[in-house]
């Protein structure tokens, strides 16, 4: 739990500090500190800093082309993000790592514990540079410890991506094979946590690669790849992990996600919550609020791809697309009602169809991350712990690594994508591979893609890992960045204006949609029924597509600049004012 490492993190206050030419102002010795098995410890859990906290974990896909919001962030509005404005290009964590393992050769110490906790430094230094390349591809690869004129990198000029995701990969392996910790409480790093993240970012890396011909290095791609397929074959076989289903095809995955502590069968990694500690997230309240979070919707066209639970597509079903709400939730994955609000959903016992009053946009309310109890709803109550890397997340490597190699076999497909359907109820197409394309996940979300077990594969994803932080950077690294702008951000069909709706026909009205041009709606609205404007000068942002349904946000244009900028952040441009080597990213 966070608190736990800032606690012990004795070693996180000496050495946060720039001054690291200096003798630490503090009770603690660089021999107590390096000369002890507890004192490397201690200065361990200072890296756990860099990871989402109990204030982010829940909200990692706030930009997202399936989640419509009340506020477009300015990285996909005209004009609205620039290198004056950018940040990011940030080393305190780097320094204080290389430190670390620059310091840690103290002989009273045995090779096999600081081999432990090298293994545990160079993990957290794979994990910085990760982000940093997905960020801002080309950057300065550093292995040393920085003396304070070095701050921010003031002087050196970017690596190729290619040097700098090679060490990687290098530190990626040492963590395996040096990690002595091969299970936990969910909140610390194994020798597990290590491969789990290097599939994670060799599938980055891979598919970015093979998708972005204007980096020149295609040909590279399936060395990636493999790492991807070895990590996890590794892990898959020797390792403690497996999919959860403890809680039956209902409720398994989101069990996951609203648990106190994290369900080690399962999550690899997690922020834990702790309210003796006062370590609580605010995640209710920013999936529940009118104000505080964004009133993230997710959106119709995401919607649709997830499977009826035999098998087949939703988007097969006759007259799919005039379903009303109720009628479109049936017979579906049970991931669906594990994601959003759907008929029958309850809340302390009590009906809870989707709140169009003070959240909903669409009609599909997540509550991936929230609790049950409206209790907390209102201020950083949750105790829940947050999943950071889940065996799941494994499972889809696999699959899309060796689909990409054109290894993929019917035991692999129903080791992997077939065990996560099955998990959600799913009863077909589980054992064997795909092979017919779905037009309508084709067609709306990844037109140049023809093979049919790659498009499923991405479905899979896409429907599994909701929601969890992995969206933005998938698009980017599958070059369909232009969702960002172009997805339709659509909600439930509405027949017709001034008709009461009852989405979960348990004979209460919950919505009415009148024309936003009148003064309300011509229908007698009965107390506790949402009235919502359709169009009308002050509330022109809820309007219908010409297919009766809700849309989101259709006059505030998203941009997804056509020269392909967005794949990478612009470098600061107080960073390249400072540093005369610095190159700026294309179209910045």
């Amino acid at each position: 739990m966070k608190k736990k490492w800032i606690l012990l993190a004795m070693a996180a206050i000496v050495f946060s500090s720039c001054e690291l030419n200096e003798t630490p102002k503090a009770t603690a010795t660089e021999e107590d500190i390096f000369g002890t098995e507890s004192g490397l410890a201690t200065y361990s859990y200072s890296f756990y800093e860099m990871l989402p906290d109990a204030g982010s974990a829940y909200n990692m896909d706030a930009m997202a082309d399936y989640g419509a919001v009340n506020n477009l962030n300015s990285f996909i509005r005209e004009g609205g993000y620039s290198a004056e404005t950018s940040d990011g290009w940030s080393w305190g964590n780097l320094r204080n790592i290389n430190y670390f393992i620059e310091h840690c050769n103290d002989p009273n110490v045995s090779e096999a514990v600081r081999n432990n906790y090298l293994g545990i430094a160079r993990f957290f230094r794979a994990y910085f540079y990760l982000d940093k390349v997905i960020r801002f591809g080309d950057v300065p690869w550093v292995d040393h410890a920085l003396d304070i004129d070095e701050d921010a990198i003031l002087y050196g000029a970017r690596d190729s991506r290619t040097v700098v995701m090679n060490h990687v990969m290098e530190d990626l392996d040492f963590a395996f094979q040096n990690i002595s910790s091969t299970s936990s409480d969910g909140t610390l790093i194994t020798k597990w946590t290590a491969l789990g993240l290097k599939t994670r970012a060799a599938l980055f890396e891979a598919s970015f690669r093979k998708y972005h011909p204007e980096l020149g290095l295609q040909e590279s791609a399936n060395n990636f790849y493999q790492h991807v397929v070895d990590a996890a074959t590794e892990l898959m076989e020797q390792g403690p992990h497996s999919l959860y289903t403890g809680a039956g095809v209902e409720a398994s995955q989101r069990t996951l996600f609203i648990s106190d502590a994290p369900v080690t069968q399962e999550v690899m990694l997690a922020v834990g919550m702790s309210s003796n500690l006062a370590v609580m997230s605010s995640a209710n309240w920013w999936w529940t609020s009118a104000t505080y979070g964004p009133r993230y919707s997710l959106v119709r066209p995401f919607i649709n791809t997830i499977l009826n639970l035999d098998g087949t597509p939703y988007t097969d079903r006759a007259g799919f697309q005039q379903e009303a709400f109720f009628d479109e939730c049936q017979n579906r994955d049970y991931r669906l009602a594990q994601l959003i609000r759907t008929p029958g959903y309850q809340r302390a016992g009590v009906a809870a169809p989707p709140n169009f009053s003070s959240h909903t946009y669409t009609g599909y309310q997540p509550i991936k991350y929230t609790l049950d109890d409206p209790y907390y709803d209102n201020g950083a109550y949750n105790i829940n712990a947050i999943p950071l890397m889940r065996y799941a997340e494994v499972l889809l490597n696999l699959a899309e690594a060796k689909a990409e190699l054109g290894t993929i076999t019917d035991a692999d497909w129903a080791q992997t994508i077939g065990a996560l359907r099955a998990r959600a109820g799913v009863t077909g197409g589980l054992n064997i591979l795909p092979t017919a394309v779905d037009r309508y996940l084709q067609q709306t979300f990844f037109p140049d893609i023809n093979n049919p077990i790659i498009l499923e594969i991405r479905r899979e994803r896409q429907v599994e890992l909701a929601l969890e932080g992995f969206r933005f950077n998938d698009l980017k690294r599958w070059k369909r960045g232009e969702l960002m702008a172009n997805l339709e951000w659509s909600g439930i069909y509405v027949p017709a204006l001034n008709v009461l709706m009852d989405l979960d026909h348990n004979g209460t009205y919950d919505v009415v949609f009148y024309d936003g041009n009148t003064g309300g709606p011509t229908v007698t609205v009965p107390p506790g029924c949402a009235r919502v404007a359709i169009g009308g000068s002050s509330t022109n942002y809820q309007t219908l597509t010409t297919n009766n349904h809700l849309e989101w946000f259709k006059t505030q244009p998203r941009t997804w600049y056509e020269d392909g900028r967005q794949y990478l952040y612009p470098i600061p441009a107080t960073a390249i004012v400072k540093n005369e080597n610095l190159s700026q990213n294309p179209g910045w």
